[in-house]
């Protein structure tokens, strides 16, 4: 499978915006998505993550009641909608496929990456 994630872009604290990850190659529901973040000098952190089916969804602590994860396997593709944004979330984000549809653990692996889309937050 391969991901394409978009969406980012500059915006003010305090604001929105929605992220994509669109798959192509194979059907998105074989697959747990995650989304992942990296800000500059800083190491990779998992945000979230949602399973097949949008059953179960995983959001760390410093994005819970923000940020919310879902999925549309119809239009092969998961969203990230990004509220009350900080500036502490700028970062370059990414989304990630685990090959276990059930998986949304954050310590687990991931078998498929996107590039990265710049989400900026300003103050």
């Amino acid at each position: 499978v391969q991901l394409q994630a978009s969406g980012g872009g500059l915006v003010q604290a305090g604001g929105s915006l929605r992220l994509s990850c669109a798959a192509s190659g194979r059907a998105l529901s074989n697959y747990a998505i995650g989304w992942f973040r990296q800000a500059p000098g800083k190491e990779r952190e998992p945000v979230t993550a949602i399973s097949w089916s949008g059953s179960s969804t995983w959001y760390a602590d410093s994005v819970e009641g923000r940020f919310t994860i879902s999925r549309d396997n119809a239009k092969n593709t998961a969203y990230l909608q990004m509220n009350s944004l900080k500036p502490e979330d700028t970062a370059v984000y990414y989304c990630a496929a685990n090959r276990d549809p059930f998986e949304i653990r954050p310590e687990r692996g991931y078998d498929y990456w996107g590039q990265g889309t710049l989400v900026t937050v300003s103050s």
